[in-house]
């Protein structure tokens, strides 16, 4: 019967780890499997990723191209208004902390405010951006759309 106290890997599939520097009886004693001399041999001599000898390096030979602005990109959140009229009751104040009470959000940062799907109810929303559709959707349902003060 197997039970967890009488578990035992297959016969063969583990190996006793290999114990350098031990002596001359164990077969890896001495220079530890490294032989004699030369960079590899002592402590520090592997060379960094990508070391070609002291030839220019591929990574180095090849044209960069490109652009990448993420270091300095505005990260939104998105919320919809279709999300708005379903939690939000008529001439509620619509907010980062409102939004985080509700769940639309997850954290305090930029939200976006899209205009997929159809909003009936007058709000105030308060937001860091909004899309040109989700602007005119707010103000036609009688509601206000204003951006939020930036810290």
């Amino acid at each position: 019967m197997i039970s967890l106290n009488n578990l035992r890997p297959k016969k063969g599939s583990t190996h006793r780890k290999k114990r350098l520097g031990t002596g001359q009886g164990s077969g890896h004693g001495q220079t530890s499997t490294r032989g004699q001399k030369g960079q590899n041999s002592t402590s520090g001599g592997s060379k960094p990723w990508g070391f070609e000898g002291g030839q220019m390096p591929l990574m180095r030979r090849i044209p960069k191209s490109g652009f990448n602005n993420s270091k300095f990109r505005t990260e939104y959140q998105y919320v919809n208004v279709s999300s708005l009229e379903k939690y939000f009751t008529k001439g509620e104040d619509v907010n980062l902390e409102a939004l985080l009470k509700k769940g639309l959000v997850k954290k305090d940062s930029p939200v976006k405010i899209l205009g997929d799907g159809e909003l009936k109810k007058s709000l105030n929303v308060v937001a860091d951006a909004f899309s040109k559709s989700a602007k005119e959707k707010i103000e036609k349902a009688g509601g206000k759309a204003s951006l939020r003060e930036k810290k």
